[in-house]
């Protein structure tokens, strides 16, 4: 299993926006696994697998599009006081009794700089509990640089981005990161790939296995603020058969009802019947289920009631598609723990693997 490259993924910036960076990233990696890398007018990455195999007889190669977001959630400076605090604007959902004491890095122009975050307002030595009951907004927090201001002045200019800088790190059978949702998604669209292209190879020439399929991995920009990169990508792609890639909830832990966990940790792939943007198309459902049980591959129904990916964005583009969603249950998700276990992530992997080299 290839770690380092889901590490590299998971500590490269990259907000809704600005995620050249780790685009940078993906188009090195991927150097010579695919026939055609362009980059679209917003910033996705396009990245297509002509067929390695004959469809059947008298059809033509369905077009299937991955789409696996690369921005994670983060902000934008908004404003540097005369005191060089930096203040931020979100780009993406937050729930700000998470970002408390937090370190940042501010991706200036010049470099980036490492910094601490937090509310204005008294520490607990000196607040009411009044004060200590309050949940403050994401437009009350600052950055703390430790520089003198006019440095920071000079340095640091409004539309910088700053993300949430904590380690990626394994933890007993699972993997912890800030930025798991979504470079899970990168991860799985580079890695499944890999796996069908390796099969072919490892068959030898005229063996067999490979793939009919025209694949179009596509790592999309700017969807935690309104899927917008996967639906510029999808009018341009056209494809038959949307996947949406993403991490989803998983609730089972203390404090969470049982009927409300979404998905179970260890179990595996989440095959996602819907959510809030998307009810995915029944027969690839099925499908995708067949697959899973034929190849023994550990999977799980889940519906999310809340929220949505760059799925509903792939089925509703242009004259439409079949869609789905695959997903990769994530416990403490919009976190800087979030975290995914062994199984469901080689689950993933496996199954997406499977898919395409089965149709």
């Amino acid at each position: 299993m290839n770690v380092d490259l889901l590490r590299r993924l998971c500590e490269t910036p990259g907000v809704p926006g600005r995620e050249e960076r780790v685009r940078a990233l993906i188009e090195a990696e991927v150097k010579g696994l695919f026939d055609e890398v362009r980059t679209d007018p917003m910033g996705s990455l396009i990245c297509v697998r002509r067929p390695t195999r004959q469809p059947g007889r008298g059809s033509k190669p369905l077009r299937v599009m991955l789409a696996c977001h690369m921005d994670e959630i983060g902000f934008y400076v908004r404003h540097v006081d005369e005191k060089g605090f930096v203040w931020l604007n979100a780009a993406g959902g937050f729930d700000t009794r998470n970002l408390f004491a937090r370190r940042v890095l501010v991706c200036a122009e010049k470099g980036d700089l490492l910094g601490v975050m937090n509310p204005g307002g008294k520490p607990i030595h000196i607040s009411s509990p009044e004060d200590r009951k309050k949940i403050p907004e994401v437009s009350e927090f600052y950055v703390d640089l430790g520089l003198p201001a006019d440095q920071v002045r000079k340095t640091v200019r409004i539309g910088d981005m700053v993300v949430l800088h904590e380690p990626f790190i394994e933890v007993g059978d699972a993997f912890v990161s800030k930025a798991m949702d979504n470079r899970v998604a990168c991860w799985l669209g580079i890695e499944a790939v890999r796996q069908v292209a390796g099969a072919k190879k490892a068959r030898g020439k005229g063996a067999g296995g490979g793939h009919a399929c025209e694949i179009h991995c596509v790592f999309t920009v700017q969807e935690e603020v309104g899927l917008r990169g996967a639906m510029t990508s999808a009018y341009t792609v056209k494809p038959d058969i949307g996947v949406g890639i993403d991490t989803t909830l998983c609730c089972d832990t203390p404090g969470v009802p049982e009927t409300e966990r979404v998905t179970r940790q260890g179990d595996g792939v989440a095959i996602t019947v819907m959510d809030s943007s998307v009810i995915a198309s029944y027969d690839l459902v099925q499908q995708f289920e067949a697959i899973a049980k034929k190849n023994r591959i550990p999977h799980q129904r889940s519906i999310l009631g809340r929220g949505g990916t760059d799925t509903a964005a792939l089925q509703k583009a242009g004259s439409g598609a079949k869609a789905i969603t695959i997903s990769v249950g994530t416990r403490y998700i919009h976190t800087v723990t979030e975290m995914v276990h062994r199984t469901d992530l080689e689950a993933a992997r496996n199954l997406l693997a499977a898919y395409l080299a089965a149709v």
